[in-house]
């Protein structure tokens, strides 16, 4: 095969600027393999990115790929290569926006050997959510029997995020929409409805203080986390980046986790069934901008996932 398909943009706006089209086939540099993608998550930033909302952290140089989560099989290996080899199936992750396509290159520093237990979908959705989470519980310094509130807590991050808060021994309340309030109790998570009143329901639930406050979601959360009393220094976001520098609290997400035994570590808790990370739906790569459409309304539970 002498070419690869890649999702591209040509200037921002909504899912419909996405385009699937033909591209030189990858080869590997120094210190890389390609691998040919048989899943790829999607992810809120890639919206922002796209949209041009995060031009401030994120610049973008027109025409642009996207993706950042795969997960496939190695087809080809550069030169000094020498842990991974054709056939050999990985998940990991792109810096350079391009997961979003059936072929990518990729640093071998950035790729793991996918747990047999991982089904495609699950591997080529871990990434962000897995270290995401990862950064936020350790920015907060999560520790047993604390009480610790997550916003957006059942979205791709969230549901990771009071899955490994529950497993370190935190008590969670989880701010999510009704509807997954089964889904979250069941985990353990003490479910908080959003929306008006949420600050009453939040003493309500937890009469003797919040610990730590992990935002998900947006900045109107980080106001909230204060007003309730939690120091500057145990509020983190991975969004409201604004927000965090004008009130001095945290706002670690994926890049600071971003490495391998990290995200080793995050595949072993979903391979032995300690984390579950649930997806919400699949899509082929050439409808990735319904697959958009769905993720930018703001109501799946865990992840959506391109298939290549």
């Amino acid at each position: 095969m002498s070419e690869a398909r890649a999702v591209r943009f040509d200037t921002f706006g909504g899912p419909e600027v996405l385009y699937v089209t033909g591209i030189p086939m990858p080869s590997p540099g120094p210190g890389e393999v390609v691998v040919a993608v048989r899943a790829a998550g999607i992810n809120p930033g890639e919206s922002g990115i796209r949209s041009g909302a995060l031009e401030f952290k994120y610049p973008t140089r027109l025409p642009c790929g996207e993706g950042s989560d795969l997960a496939g099989v190695v087809t080809a290996v550069g030169p000094g290569v020498t842990g991974f080899a054709p056939g050999d199936e990985v998940l990991g992750f792109s810096w350079t926006r391009s997961s979003h396509a059936t072929h990518t290159a990729v640093p071998v520093t950035q790729l793991i050997p996918k747990p047999a237990a991982l089904s495609w979908e699950v591997a080529g959705a871990l990434y962000v959510v897995a270290c995401t989470a990862y950064a936020a519980v350790r920015a907060v310094g999560a520790r047993e029997g604390e009480t610790i509130a997550v916003s957006a807590a059942a979205g791709g991050v969230g549901t990771v995020t009071v899955q490994l808060l529950r497993h370190l021994g935190a008590r969670v309340l989880a701010i999510a929409s009704p509807s997954n309030a089964d889904w979250l109790a069941a985990r353990g998570a003490t479910p908080v409805p959003y929306g008006d009143g949420l600050a009453d329901r939040l003493r309500a639930a937890a009469p003797e203080g919040i610990d730590a406050f992990i935002d998900l979601f947006g900045p109107q959360y980080v106001d909230l986390a204060l007003e309730l009393g939690v120091p500057k220094d145990r509020v983190n976001t991975v969004i409201a980046f604004e927000a965090a520098a004008r009130l001095g609290v945290r706002a670690e997400g994926s890049e600071d986790a971003s490495t391998a035994d990290v995200l080793t570590y995050m595949a072993g808790l979903v391979a032995d069934g300690t984390l579950e990370i649930p997806i919400a739906g699949t899509y082929a790569l050439d409808d990735v901008a319904k697959a958009f459409e769905e993720l930018d309304r703001r109501h799946t539970r865990g992840k959506i996932v391109l298939l290549p």
